[in-house]
């Protein structure tokens, strides 16, 4: 290994998955950032409702239907992909604590929620996306970073300044001699922060009018920005969901860009629209 002291002082290190045991009682980092992203998200898409004219109370009952159909849809997702795994110890399907969660998965949940509740509400569907969209990105960012904590999501060996320790218990078999791998749990948090970044500048500058932007439009952007990244951090990764010799999340980001280019062009080529924002008024009153 290289001895350079300023090359070592890069390299990340987890301190391992629990912050601090009571008794039977584990405190784990995952649990705690999952939390603490949902919190703040809840929080942030309150504040863009608000400056959408939309009830922030309704994104408060939003979030509740989110949770609802994200988390377990993220595990079920992941287990779905990795029942070999799970086929002779079904009881530990239910450790989410311990991760194995499948962002993909918590998208299709949430989104399945979502269209429910827009629809129970009797409220058009893409306003609310574009309110969560930006809070859905900045929690997958933090989010991310349960994996540092668990050893997880990691990429290829690697020595780059960057490089990530794996404790020898957590590297694929036939890569037990490296210690140092890529940090794609960090790659993809940074992307996650840039999708962020320009979501909100987008978010503001079309309450500005420049440019105008129609509903669904971030949320959109979301889809194929963040779809973008993970394509390219996905080939880098040694722990994907696989279908044969495919990587599956290659497969629906790359879905997540054309779906989110397709849709942009049929919103300003084409020239449509889609329902506007409910007014506030109306919001409070479902």
């Amino acid at each position: 290994m290289n001895p350079n002291p300023l090359f070592l002082a890069v390299q990340f290190t987890s301190p391992g998955p629990i912050i601090f045991e009571i008794g039977p009682l584990s405190i784990r980092w995952y649990g705690v950032l999952i939390a603490s992203a949902v919190l703040i998200g809840v929080s942030l898409s309150q504040y863009l409702a608000s400056r959408r004219q939309i009830d922030p109370e309704l994104i408060g009952d939003l979030a509740i239907w989110l949770v609802i159909g994200a988390i377990p849809c993220a595990r079920l997702y992941y287990v779905a992909f990795e029942w070999k795994s799970y086929v002779n110890d079904p009881g530990s399907i239910i450790a989410i604590w311990k991760g194995g969660i499948a962002i993909h998965g918590a998208i299709l949940g949430g989104l399945i929620a979502a269209l429910l509740f827009a629809k129970v509400k009797q409220i058009p569907f893409w306003p609310l996306a574009d309110v969560v969209a930006p809070s859905l990105i900045l929690g997958q960012a933090i989010g991310r970073w349960g994996n540092f904590f668990n050893s997880e999501a990691f990429g290829r060996p690697t020595d780059a300044p960057w490089k990530l320790y794996i404790p020898p218990e957590r590297r694929p078999f036939g890569y037990e001699s490296y210690d140092y791998f890529h940090p794609t749990f960090l790659y993809e948090s940074l992307w996650n922060l840039m999708v962020f970044i320009l979501l909100i500048t987008l978010f503001f500058r079309g309450l500005k009018g420049k440019p105008p932007l129609k509903p669904g439009t971030i949320f959109l952007v979301y889809l194929g920005a963040y779809s973008s990244g993970r394509i390219w951090i996905e080939g880098l990764r040694m722990d994907s969901l696989m279908l044969g010799p495919l990587r599956i999340a290659q497969l629906v980001s790359l879905s997540g860009i054309v779906l989110g280019l397709f849709g942009l062009i049929w919103l300003y080529g084409l020239k449509r629209t889609l329902p506007d924002v409910v007014p506030k008024s109306q919001a409070s009153n479902s």
